[in-house]
């Protein structure tokens, strides 16, 4: 957990903070637990709430959403602040930044998938619905949906088996299983009674901001060009960033352009200079200054400790657990647009 991140309130809590975690429980919990680069993680619901006596305290993803599927037991979830019951079978979905706690009834059991933001954007293709399906928090009973409870439990079990075993095509497979999981929420959604709203002003900017970021973060690393878009201050988003995530409007755009650094360093084969001037760094060794301070590796080293077979350690974030397949590396050249200044604003 960051331990530099500011802490989430309730509105009416003053008193005890609410820490963020990467997964589902602490990630200190259990050290094999990592949410890999940009990627996800999955697990039976019985593994970590099991060992925390069915309960999972008030805390939040900063930058992580959760899909559940609860197949026998039940319980209950409370999100920002609304109590919700969970009637089995159903699916849950828990948005990035949102606070959440979970209280099991003993013996429960399901899957719980934690994914990256930017793995879920890499899903959802620009389909506002699948978007929103991530989006929105809620409990979602199947029975009267149509969906087979049998074929969403194969669901999580394919894809947990392609988490687990490192196959050929494993990336790619494992997407089409989480894409098949979001569409699954929409279908599950579309006869339950209306989910707990997100009718937060801040995260909604936040929502947006990361929207406006996944579109921009290779040319543009301004804060105040992002705050004009939103029609907002840059204090004003500030102000949310920390709010919803603990965390600065700027450590989120930056946070973004290093995750698709380090996709970049490891999966495929572009040179350090390479990969800063796809990401608008005109300077490369400015490039390596930037990405040295915010992960306290060069970039360098990032990848040839990869190759040699070893695990890095990132500071304040989940560690990757294994390597993938290079069949399942971004494009080499960055997407279209002028470049960003060599230093960001």
């Amino acid at each position: 957990m960051d331990g530099r991140a500011e802490r989430l309130h309730y509105s009416h809590v003053t008193a005890a903070p609410i820490p963020h975690y990467y997964l589902y429980g602490r990630l200190e919990d259990d050290g094999s637990a990592e949410v890999e680069l940009d990627f996800l993680h999955v697990e039976p619901i019985r593994k970590r709430s099991g060992a925390h006596n069915w309960t999972i305290e008030t805390h939040s993803h900063p930058a992580h959403m959760q899909i559940l599927y609860v197949s026998q037991g039940g319980g209950e979830i409370d999100i920002e602040g609304r109590s919700l019951p969970v009637a089995v079978p159903c699916l849950m979905a828990v948005p990035s930044g949102m606070v959440h706690r979970l209280r099991f009834q003993p013996e429960t059991d399901g899957w719980v998938i934690t994914a990256a933001e930017s793995f879920v954007a890499q899903a959802a293709l620009g389909d506002a619905r699948l978007i929103e399906a991530a989006r929105t928090p809620g409990v979602f009973p199947l029975a009267g949906t149509g969906l087979d409870p049998a074929h969403v439990a194969e669901t999580f079990e394919i894809l947990e088996r392609e988490f687990v075993y490192a196959a050929p095509g494993r990336r790619p497979a494992i997407m089409a299983q989480f894409i098949m999981l979001l569409v699954a929420l929409i279908r599950a959604k579309a006869p339950a009674v209306p989910p707990l709203p997100a009718d937060d002003r801040s995260y909604a900017l936040v929502a947006r901001y990361r929207d406006l970021i996944e579109g921009h973060f290779r040319e543009e690393r301004r804060l105040d060009f992002y705050a004009g878009r939103l029609g907002v201050t840059p204090a004003r988003l500030n102000a949310a960033c920390r709010a919803r995530l603990g965390a600065t409007a700027s450590g989120l755009l930056h946070d973004r352009v290093i995750t698709e650094a380090k996709r970049w360093l490891i999966y495929t084969g572009m040179s350090v200079a390479e990969v800063g001037y796809a990401l608008g760094f005109e300077d490369p060794a400015y490039f390596s200054r930037f990405f040295s301070k915010r992960t306290g590796q060069p970039p360098g080293r990032v990848r040839d400790t990869l190759a040699a077979g070893g695990a890095v350690a990132w500071p304040d974030q989940a560690t990757p657990a294994r390597s993938m397949p290079r069949s399942a590396a971004p494009p080499r050249a960055a997407e279209g647009g002028s470049r960003a200044p060599s230093r960001p604003g």
